[in-house]
């Protein structure tokens, strides 16, 4: 609501509201001024010469005035409310498809109507009014928007909707800064004076085209202006000239609508923590103390058999989602075929052809609360490959009505990246073949399946790949390996059609049991032969404690994939040539395909470190049978720890020298980007950089403050258990105690050694970090400083240089801990955006439409 509420502020400065002139005036009410007439008594005379849209609430256009006058004739009578962009800024900021929802209804308050979104989240689920009475009375409602009627006609009311649709329904003007600054008007002040915006009404209006009525819904349309800003600067980071042509003016469409409220058939199913799908909830307090106050239930769509009983048998409304048109071939293509996938899972709980996927019907309006969508959404710059899919839900109830996914364009762009680097095709006189290509619709279908799993009311799951990639909610990586001939083969990239796990998942959350059946006992049975068959459900919140619960990750054994990774990589890299790039390109854009493959195992080295310190866990229930948490058996842990350091030697992370002179500064036209590492080394390609940002992330995992705080814990419960102390030794002995190397090794183990200590005293000077923890970590750090001591005479000069410069830091460190500043460490490139999604889901009473993304 704090958007809305920001809306109104910004009318309230810019003149369009004033409650200085009525004192007494309900928040967001519009301004009534002293002898204003009195509303007409007929609405036929107050519309006359408009054109009448009828629909869910007939509405009038005048043609000379833009004004949208509104007929309510439904009082006191709750409906949904939609607020979404059907064009977005882009470029990072808001983007086609966001949206929020809520139940409204309109009442009269004196002489005035207010548009009032009740609170959904408290109730009380009884007859007895005055228990429903007292919750309502409890917590506050919001008037979204006040109006003064044009005319009364019985129990119709006349409104002027015209500055409720032309306003700012979405809080853009905020989310293209950062700040808010009052004044004369209200407006958005980024972060280091880059400008500020705000809504022009005189370049504002009411956009006829998407404004609509339908039997079940009405459509508003607004294209909206933001003025103000700077010339030169945009909100992230660019040219003004990529967020708009006149980066003074941003112009967008902004979309609402009312919608009529489903019928009263929708038959809830209860939330089990098992099952995959997202939580809808609200607080009953009319429950009695032997039940739980907070009631839960999943977010689906409603499905019913037209042939109850039967399997199979058809729905009595498929589920349908349809694709835009606007999406390239052979994209496109790949996006319906993805999307299909979910019939299979359908069908194995009993339903025939109701899940279907279309192409959106030419004229069709993708904002029409009756289809399902798959936005596809052209953006540059930062954010890359970003999507999400999203749920407009009934508030009362938790009923999906519209699923509307958004897919950023470059998706197929970044997976075709990998592939050039994996395979490296692009050899003078020969003919490429379609692998790249095939590879990235294989993700296409995949990414398509994944979103839309998230618009049917499924939350990821990271435990499936482990069980033959069994889950397209979950985060895949391409599967590679190596032929006999040493190239690499991605036939396999990505998985085929729906996971075993979103069978079952789909069969629990969607299954129609008979109206004489114990529905419950029916579930419990569909979620035991789940279990039975080995399944397991881990989603976001495995964090980096669960050892198979991981983003991006592939294999039954994680520590197994990385050593299969790395052998991939190293192939790879030491062949790595121009034939990376197409005919015609720099020589310096060999970079931009070398970071993926450098980074090849980014997601690996995260996947194994959570076997050190890891937990195994399950969502367990009382009584259904499942462990509910074990410690990672200390010999796995060890193999893992072993796996980690491998990615850190300086074999591990050295670049051919051929390669590395085939890199040069960066031409004019090709600056550096979000797609190249950072150096240095000034223009010029820094190898060591390169390796800092690999070596940097593996330590950071290793040393994490809470995995160290879970190796101290499990050590004190069982003594195999490795210990924090033993870990830090095993990396002190395979960095600054291994053998000392020279020349372009040498100084990648030099390297690695700073990080090792920069890591440690971080650790030491944590103050989030449990005191237990900091202790163990300042010995070794004691220790450390001891070794490095008497090491000194004997150390060759470069040795002996990094030995100093470390004792200097420790004696830094030992000054002052507190206050310390270790340095900074390289970053890695972006790795999630070249593989990932955003995700969101929202809440169940405001804002009601439920995101989750990749």
């Amino acid at each position: 609501m704090k958007s809305r509420f920001y809306a109104l502020a910004v009318l309230l400065a810019a003149g369009t509201l004033s409650f200085a002139q009525n004192p007494g005036a309900a928040p967001g009410a519009r301004a009534t001024t002293p002898g204003a007439a009195a509303p007409a008594t007929s609405i036929a005379s107050a519309t006359q010469g408009m054109k009448k849209y009828e629909g869910f609430f007939n509405f009038y256009y005048d043609e000379k005035t833009g004004k949208v006058l509104l007929e309510v004739d439904k009082l006191d009578k709750d409906f949904l409310y939609f607020a979404s962009l059907s064009e977005g800024v882009g470029n990072g900021g808001p983007e086609r498809g966001q949206a929020s929802s809520a139940l409204a209804k309109f009442i009269k308050v004196g002489p005035k109507v207010l548009l009032v979104e009740p609170v959904t989240n408290y109730r009380a689920i009884t007859q007895n009014a005055d228990e429903q009475k007292a919750v309502d009375n409890a917590f506050a409602k919001s008037v979204i928007w006040g109006f003064a009627p044009v005319a009364v006609e019985g129990e119709k009311l006349l409104i002027d909707l015209t500055p409720f649709i032309i306003r700012d329904s979405q809080n853009i003007a905020a989310r293209l800064g950062v700040r808010r600054v009052s004044g004369p008007v209200s407006v958005a002040q980024p972060s280091g004076g880059g400008g500020t915006y705000r809504l022009d009404e005189s370049r504002s209006v009411v956009y006829l085209e998407n404004t609509k009525n339908f039997p079940k819904n009405t459509e508003f349309e607004a294209m909206v202006t933001f003025i103000g800003g700077s010339p030169n600067v945009n909100r992230f980071g660019g040219g003004g000239s990529s967020l708009a042509p006149d980066p003074s003016a941003v112009t967008i469409n902004m979309h609402q609508s009312f919608v009529e409220l489903p019928d009263g058939n929708y038959k809830p199913r209860r939330f089990d923590p098992r099952s995959a799908f997202g939580m809808f909830s609200y607080m009953d307090f009319s429950a009695p103390m032997t039940e739980p106050i907070t009631k839960r239930f999943i977010r689906r769509h409603r499905l019913e058999k037209k042939n109850p009983g039967s399997a199979p048998s058809e729905a009595v409304e498929p589920i349908v989602y349809y694709i835009d048109r606007g999406a390239p071939e052979p994209v496109k293509a790949a996006l319906i075929e993805g999307g299909a996938y979910w019939n299979e899972a359908f069908e194995a709980a009993g339903y025939k052809n109701a899940f279907q996927v279309k192409e959106l019907p030419a004229g069709a309006d993708p904002m029409d609360i009756r289809y399902n969508v798959v936005n596809w959404i052209n953006r540059t710059g930062a954010p890359r490959g970003f999507s999400s899919g999203a749920s407009y839900i009934d508030p009362r109830t938790g009923e999906i009505i519209k699923g509307v996914v958004t897919l950023g364009s470059d998706r197929h762009r970044q997976d075709y990246l990998i592939a050039e680097g994996l395979l490296q095709p692009y050899e003078d006189g020969k003919k490429t073949t379609n692998a790249m290509q095939e590879l990235a619709l294989a993700r296409v279908r995949q990414l398509s399946a994944h979103e839309i799993g998230h618009t049917l009311g499924f939350n990821h799951n990271f435990a499936a790949s482990p069980k033959d990639r069994g889950s397209v909610m979950d985060y895949p990586f391409p599967r590679f390996s190596l032929k006999a001939d040493g190239t690499v083969d991605v036939s396999d990239s990505y998985a085929k059609g729906i996971g075993a796990w979103d069978k079952r998942a789909v069969m629990w959350g969607y299954t129609e049991f008979p109206k004489a059946a114990d529905e419950e006992a029916g579930l419990e049975k569909i979620m035991q032969e789940t279990l039975k068959q080995g399944f397991l459900y881990i989603p976001d919140i495995g964090g980096n404690a669960h050892p198979t619960s991981h983003q991006w990750d592939d294999g039954a054994n994680p520590i197994d994939q990385m050593t299969n990774i790395m052998k991939v990589r190293r192939k790879v890299l030491d062949n790595f040539s121009e034939k990376a790039i197409q005919k015609g390109e720099p020589m310096a854009t060999i970079e931009e395909v070398l970071v993926p493959i450098y980074l090849l195992h980014r997601y690996q080295v995260e996947a194994v470190a959570k076997s050190v310190g890891g937990l195994y866990f399950t969502h367990a229930v009382k009584n259904d049978g499942q462990v509910t948490t074990r410690m990672v058996e200390p010999k796995e842990q060890w193999r893992a720890l072993e796996s980690l350091l491998s990615t850190i030697t300086p074999e591990a992370l050295a670049l051919p020298e051929a390669l590395i002179s085939k890199i040069p500064p960066r031409p004019s036209g090709y600056p550096a980007s979000l797609e190249t590492f950072t150096g240095h080394t000034g223009p010029t390609f820094d190898p060591i950089a390169a390796a800092e940002t690999a070596a940097g992330t593996t330590i950071s995992y290793l040393l994490n403050p809470e995995r160290a705080a879970r190796l101290i814990e499990y050590n004190a419960r069982d003594p195999k258990q490795p210990g924090l102390m033993p870990v830090i030794d095993k990396l002190l002995e395979k960095t600054w105690k291994s053998s000392p190397v020279d020349g372009y090794k040498g100084e990648l183990q030099t390297l690695v050694n700073n990080l090792s200590l920069k890591y440690l005293l971080m650790l030491a000077a944590d103050p989030q970090a449990p005191e237990n923890v900091r202790g163990e970590a300042l010995l070794k750090v004691g220790e450390l400083s001891e070794w490095l001591k008497g090491q000194l005479v004997a150390a060759a000069p470069k040795q002996k240089a990094n030995m100093l410069f470390a004792l200097s830091r420790i004696d830094e460190f030992g000054k002052n801990p507190v206050k310390f500043e270790p340095g900074s460490v390289l970053d890695m490139p972006p790795g999630a955006p070249i593989m990932g999604h955003i995700d969101f889901m929202g809440c169940s009473q405001t804002h009601s439409a439920d995101h989750i993304s990749e």
